[in-house]
């Protein structure tokens, strides 16, 4: 799906598509998006309002929870950058405690609103979405 704004700027939102962890662990929202080794959960349309799911910072940043799946061992890692503009890349935190496999909380912090990319990583696998800020 691509979120117009009413200035004209396309952002290519990422939709669910179904894929949840086998056996109902983790992720089994209608809001899940995967691709059999990593889950995360999406915002509904693809789009992310902090006054009503997150929390915008004084210097304007927004804060935002994601809940991951992990099918493989190992450490997840997210990264991210804005696609419609210049931006410094979004930073995350993924609190320890765990596990090497199954259910992640996280939090990501993007530093501006806008149209954003953003990728888990565990080792080798990697899942990759877009999400329009606002």
């Amino acid at each position: 799906m691509v979120h117009i704004d009413v200035d004209g700027t396309a952002c290519p939102v990422t939709l669910p598509n179904g894929q949840h962890p086998p056996g109902g662990q983790g992720l089994t929202s209608r809001l899940s998006y995967g691709n059999g080794r990593l889950w995360v959960e999406l915002y509904p349309r693809g789009i992310i309002r902090p006054a009503y799911y997150g929390r915008a910072r004084p210097n304007g940043a927004i804060a935002i929870k994601f809940p991951w799946t992990r099918g493989v061992p190992g450490h997840l890692e997210i990264t991210g950058r804005r696609l419609d503009a210049d931006a410094p890349a979004l930073r995350s935190w993924i609190p320890g405690g765990y596990g090497r496999t199954g259910f992640q909380s996280t939090g990501v912090i993007f530093p501006t609103t806008g149209c954003w990319e953003m990728t888990g990583r565990v080792g080798s696998a990697s899942l990759t979405v877009v999400t329009k800020v606002i």
